[in-house]
């Protein structure tokens, strides 16, 4: 399953920007590898409040995104899929673009990550 986890300043978030990130990071991964995936993607929005977020060795106010997906190493390299790390990326960016305005793509960092085949699990058993 594909899974995003967002740490993003607390501010950024305000009971209607949520469901919107949801959708549209959910849509990210779907425009990559087909709808089918799309319903699969997990969301989770970690908010940081001001006085626990830093830059530069400085405490910070921007929102500033650290987008991580995770989701099983051979899905990166399905034949149908070519390029598929560098289509996540652009499409991720883009959706946190899409919701939180422009000017937050140069402060998104999207980070992505393989889980070895044996290494995940649904139910108690591995997957």
């Amino acid at each position: 399953m594909p899974h995003y986890t967002v740490h993003i300043g607390e501010d950024a978030l305000d009971g209607k920007v949520e469901p919107r990130l949801i959708a549209a990071l959910s849509d990210a991964v779907g425009s990559v590898f087909g709808e089918r995936f799309r319903t699969l993607v997990g969301v989770d929005l970690i908010g940081i409040p001001r006085h626990r977020r830093g830059i530069g060795g400085l405490p910070t106010d921007r929102i500033a995104p650290l987008v991580t997906l995770s989701m099983r190493e051979a899905a990166y390299h399905l034949p149908e899929v070519p390029d598929a790390p560098a289509r996540l990326i652009a499409a991720t960016a883009d959706a946190m673009a899409s919701v939180l305005g422009e000017g937050i793509r140069t402060e998104t960092i999207v980070s992505i990550e393989g889980v070895p085949a044996g290494r995940t699990g649904v139910a108690g058993e591995v997957a």
